[in-house]
């Protein structure tokens, strides 16, 4: 079993940044990539930020250039810094991990963190 724990959500002006984490455990199985993923109230969940073991990253067209994944293996944690927030960026944030070991392979979520952007 893993498990995906977030952090660092909370209410931040317009312009403003945020940083949030999202650790895994499970000490049988390995990672490979790891996302982050939002939803907005009334809207469809959607892929935001993605990057692989390897460090391969990629981005959704609407944060290129605010939002910067990164990961941290030896920590099984992957991180999201957001800059020049939008009121638009609002939604819970979610974390999804690509998993594999014992003959397994399947996708873990997080329960969410959210980031709400008001003046």
């Amino acid at each position: 079993q893993v498990q995906l724990e977030e952090s660092g959500g909370g209410l931040v002006q317009p312009g403003g940044s945020l940083r949030l984490s999202c650790a895994a455990s499970g000490s049988r199985f390995s990672i490979n990539r790891m996302d982050w993923y939002r939803q907005a109230l009334g809207k469809e969940r959607e892929l935001v930020a993605r990057i692989t073991s390897g460090g391969t990253t990629n981005y959704a067209d609407s944060v290129k250039g605010r939002f910067t994944i990164s990961r941290d293996n030896a920590k099984n944690t992957v991180y999201l810094q957001m800059n020049s927030l939008k009121p638009e960026d609002t939604a819970v944030y979610y974390c999804k991990a690509g998993v594999y070991g014992l003959g397994l392979s399947f996708d873990a979520w997080g329960q969410g963190t959210q980031v709400t952007v008001s003046s």
